[in-house]
């Protein structure tokens, strides 16, 4: 068996807990190539730099973290001309967490004046050990 990746989704944050409603993961504006790179198993966790879709304010939140579950990447019928491509996923209660307090500890940061730019590009792998940090800070309080 494959040693599972990590990987961050950049989306607004009502996008993402939408996603967590639906136990699903989309990713680029609902590409499919990010989502196939992903195996059953992979740990997701998603950034917020919004709080809402189309907002300009500032979020920069981690908001949600999960595994990818067995099935295929498949599409979806959101509108006529809208055919997101998805992968269901499972999430646990997390805290959101602001990104400031562990950008110096991040790795897959090697910009820290510039972190930002980083999460241009939509969804990419980072180190396990960066998941676990993470993960710790979103768990270490949610939900007792």
């Amino acid at each position: 068996m494959n040693q599972p990746r990590y990987w961050v989704v950049v989306a607004s944050r009502d996008h993402a807990l939408n996603g967590v409603e639906q136990g699903i993961l989309q990713a680029n504006h609902g590409k499919p190539a990010p989502l196939r790179r992903m195996q059953p198993g992979d740990g997701v966790v998603i950034y917020a730099p919004k709080r809402q879709y189309g907002q300009t304010e500032p979020y920069q939140h981690f908001v949600a973290l999960g595994v990818v579950c067995q099935g295929p990447v498949f599409q979806a019928d959101v509108s006529p001309d809208f055919r997101p491509f998805r992968r269901h996923a499972d999430y646990q209660p997390v805290t959101e967490i602001p990104i400031q307090p562990l950008l110096e500890r991040l790795t897959f940061i090697e910009n820290k004046t510039h972190w930002g730019n980083k999460f241009r590009f939509g969804c990419f792998d980072i180190p396990a050990a960066d998941f676990a940090l993470i993960r710790s800070a979103m768990t270490s309080d949610a939900h007792d």
